[in-house]
């Protein structure tokens, strides 16, 4: 059984048991899973079930029902059954606490810095995209009151349009100098400890830039690649870069890289042009700069180093 399904079916047995014990604030709450854990994305799997893994659900509230009722709520959700259809929940320190219940202004602010929508382009440029990412994954199984499925739902809306072009200017920049120029060289120097680090560069932006395009926030590094199974447009560009790391380090696959590199600058350049960000499809990335950072209105954005970004 996948997390997200032992939730759902948790809820189903004991979320009214919980509406019952607080009948004046039974439609004031709302329930479901989002947060940490592959559970939230469903990418759990047996690998995964050796830590915070087991029943349970979140329960968000609003903060001045949280004041009323906050505590009691929680005691009558840690009452519940610890073991439910032969699953029980161990909470790792690191875990204790995604469950349960939580204040919806305090539970983005965890994640977003900003208790309910980013008010600002640089507020939303502080945030991490992996935040991001889990402050909008999961599933809400109920939310009678509409407050968090609000905020939610205008998260996942995705970055506002000078975010977003400030942020695939930093991605194309990153690509350019690390994979179009600085591996090569490194390669023809003999330096593969840098060209390493130069393709590792390249991979990451060039992973969050297939993300951007997609509208996608990237999770945690380690569900990335994972998430790419989800792509509408950058799947196999995502599968070449599957492909360059497959490849390994040696001097021998080192044309072997240069060529899928640039296979993926191309597909980049071609999509910047098609979306809007840029009016060329020059593979070279850098020659994009100057248009994607043309087109931000925001001056403080604009005015932004073209590789400055919340990560």
């Amino acid at each position: 059984m996948k997390g997200m399904d032992l939730a759902r079916a948790y809820y189903r047995e004991y979320g009214d048991e919980i509406r019952r014990q607080f009948p004046q604030y039974a439609n004031r709450m709302a329930f479901g899973l989002v947060g940490e854990g592959s559970e939230c994305y469903g990418y759990d799997d047996e690998i995964s079930r050796d830590h915070d893994f087991g029943p349970g659900f979140c329960i968000w509230v609003s903060r001045d029902t949280a004041r009323a009722i906050g505590n009691e709520l929680e005691r009558a959700y840690c009452s519940l059954p610890a073991e439910f259809q032969g699953f029980r929940r161990e909470e790792t320190p690191e875990g204790a606490g995604r469950l349960g219940v939580h204040a919806i202004d305090r539970f983005y602010m965890r994640y977003t810095n900003c208790e309910g929508l980013p008010r600002t382009n640089l507020e939303w440029m502080r945030i991490p995209e992996r935040f991001l990412s889990i402050a909008t994954n999961g599933e809400v199984f109920d939310d009678p009151e509409g407050e968090f499925t609000r905020i939610r739902t205008q998260l996942k809306q995705f970055y506002p349009a000078d975010v977003l072009r400030k942020k695939v200017a930093a991605r194309a920049a990153v690509m350019s100098q690390s994979g179009q120029y600085n591996f090569p060289r490194c390669m023809n120097r003999g330096d593969q400890n840098a060209a390493y680090l130069a393709m590792a560069e390249f991979v990451k932006a060039a992973l969050s830039m297939l993300y951007l395009l997609e509208r996608i926030y990237m999770p945690f590094y380690k569900w990335a690649f994972r998430g790419t199974e989800d792509f509408r447009i950058c799947g196999g560009a995502a599968n070449q870069l599957k492909q360059l790391i497959a490849l390994g380090n040696g001097a021998e696959t080192a044309g072997q890289r240069q060529q899928i590199i640039e296979s993926i600058c191309t597909f980049t350049a071609q999509q910047l042009q098609r979306q809007g960000f840029s009016n060329t499809t020059d593979p070279f990335l850098q020659s994009h700069l100057p248009a994607i950072m043309g087109g931000i209105a925001d001056p403080q954005i604009r005015q932004l180093h073209v590789m400055a970004d919340a990560e």
